[in-house]
């Protein structure tokens, strides 16, 4: 009975030397994966957008409907960061500057509601900054 126990130790310790050189080599394989992984992410540069950044608006009536397609066009393709009205709202009043952003001034001060709607938010914009619905239909650029 002792013979068959030390046979059974030995195939232990056997088994268990077995299995520890294959983990190394596994450990070590592991290693290589990780080290290449890391080397292929260096060499990967995320995706541009294919929309450049909106430029900013100052007020100028005649440049109104190129900010909002610009600033529509930019939230349509990154619309992970645009996911309800306020952060649109907020990424505009982000891109006001001069009379454009005196004009904000006071909605952001009383917490206004329309901060929180962003179609609100444009027919404001167009109303104080002369863009007139009637004369072009904007239903496509609105929506975004």
């Amino acid at each position: 009975m002792v013979d068959e126990l030390v046979l059974l130790l030995h195939a232990l310790l056997m088994r268990h030397r077995a299995l520890s050189i294959e983990n190394s080599q596994l450990m070590e394989q592991l290693r290589l994966l990780v080290c290449e992984r890391a080397t292929l992410l260096r060499q990967v540069r995320p995706p541009s957008c294919p929309v450049p950044f909106p430029e900013t608006f100052n007020g100028e009536s005649a440049r109104l409907p190129e900010f909002i397609v610009q600033t529509a066009s930019y939230m349509l393709v990154n619309e992970n960061r645009f996911c309800n009205d306020a952060m649109k709202v907020a990424f505009l009043i982000s891109l006001l500057t001069g009379e454009a952003e005196e004009w904000v001034v006071p909605y952001i001060e009383m917490d206004s509601p329309i901060l929180g709607d962003y179609r609100a938010f444009l027919d404001e914009m167009k109303q104080c900054f002369g863009w007139d619905d009637d004369e072009e239909d904007t239903d496509d650029e609105d929506d975004y």
